[in-house]
């Protein structure tokens, strides 16, 4: 039996393509205006504090060290006490637990010397002024080849910044 070109049906028939597809409702069409929500203007608590440029640029750089030094003392590299001056009771208490944790599970004591074969490493670190006194970072830590995530909240006590909040993510 011989088949011509001309006998030939198509499995599939054209699907034209719409502007949602699938589950997720992915808008494949280009937006020509900003969303309501997104419109210009002053939104509740996304207000800006403008800071010095020289104090920005200081204050980021000591939460780069204290944040290092934060995935360091869980590793159990370091000891918490070092960080006992610039912490809240609830952060170091956090801290000593997550380091204990850790060491247990290594089956080493925490702070004592270099028990990480890798390093962990913070790559970034995000700062936003709340207030003049208050600062939230959103750090981005590598440890190997892995990410991790941490938010810190620090606030000016007595002309001091204490780091009142540190959430691993």
């Amino acid at each position: 039996m011989s088949v011509s070109t001309t006998d030939l049906v198509g499995v599939r028939l054209p699907v034209p393509v719409t502007a949602t597809q699938g589950t997720l409702a992915l808008a494949l069409l280009p937006r020509h205006a900003l969303p309501e929500a997104a419109a210009p203007g002053p939104r509740p608590g996304a207000t800006v504090v403008p800071i010095d440029r020289r104090l920005r640029h200081t204050i980021t750089e000591w939460t780069h060290r204290f944040s290092q030094a934060a995935v360091e003392i869980v590793g159990g590299d370091r000891p918490v006490s070092q960080l006992l001056r610039w912490t809240t009771p609830d952060v170091y208490a956090d801290l000593r637990r997550r380091a204990q944790l850790v060491a247990r599970a290594g089956g080493h004591q925490p702070g004592l010397a270099r028990v990480q074969p890798v390093r962990p490493r913070v790559l970034s670190v995000h700062t936003c002024f709340v207030t003049n006194d208050v600062v939230e970072c959103g750090v981005h830590v590598r440890h190997g080849e892995r990410s991790r995530a941490i938010a810190v909240r620090f606030e000016r006590i007595d002309q001091r910044w204490i780091c009142t909040a540190l959430d691993f993510a």
